[in-house]
């Protein structure tokens, strides 16, 4: 299963896209991408073999999804439980090249990404966490008509600085008014 928007494309990764995911996620020591998602967790570099361990997470699972643009990989969606038996779900997205920051293909990739979880489960609601120091991520969720429904203060530590937790969520029938 595939959908394309504007040029952007998500798919479920295949085994060809490792080596790609391996060189934007682990090759290096300090990515650019890394300063806004989640800079407060420790990010640690891996061999490709070591990577290669972890390939029956990642190739052709309907929780992790690749980005597309021009047949070239730049980023990934992912879904995650909170707690499955209440349905409740949280979504996330990461576009590794910079030169594809803020040219809208982050919103195109969670656009389609948001349809797919709502026409594929039976969800009430979807969901993403980020934190107060990613501004494009905040503004993304807004524009695709999410709610700020928590907003926890000062636990996220970076820097010398406590940034707040940020939750945001859009209701099904939320979605379905946006699309009329």
């Amino acid at each position: 299963m595939t959908y394309t928007l504007d040029g952007v494309t998500i798919r479920p990764i295949q085994e060809k896209d490792l080596h790609r995911m391996w060189e934007l996620t682990f090759k290096e020591e300090n990515p650019e991408w890394k300063k806004w998602d989640a800079p407060y967790f420790p990010h640690v570099t891996m061999t490709y073999e070591d990577f290669l361990e972890k390939k029956e997470q990642m190739v052709a699972q309907d929780d992790y999804w690749g980005i597309e643009m021009g047949g070239e990989l730049i980023g990934m969606v992912s879904y995650y439980w909170e707690h499955q038996p209440s349905l409740w779900l949280e979504m996330g997205i990461l576009i590794y090249e910079p030169k594809y920051w803020s040219g809208g293909y982050g919103t195109k990739a969670l656009t389609m990404w948001i349809d797919h979880l709502f026409n594929k489960m039976p969800l009430v609601r979807v969901g993403l966490t980020t934190w107060s120091g990613n501004m494009r991520m905040i503004r993304v969720a807004e524009k695709l008509g999410m709610t700020m429904e928590a907003r926890i203060r000062k636990v996220r530590y970076w820097n010398g600085v406590y940034y707040d937790s940020i939750r945001m969520g859009m209701l099904r029938e939320e979605w379905e008014d946006r699309l009329k």
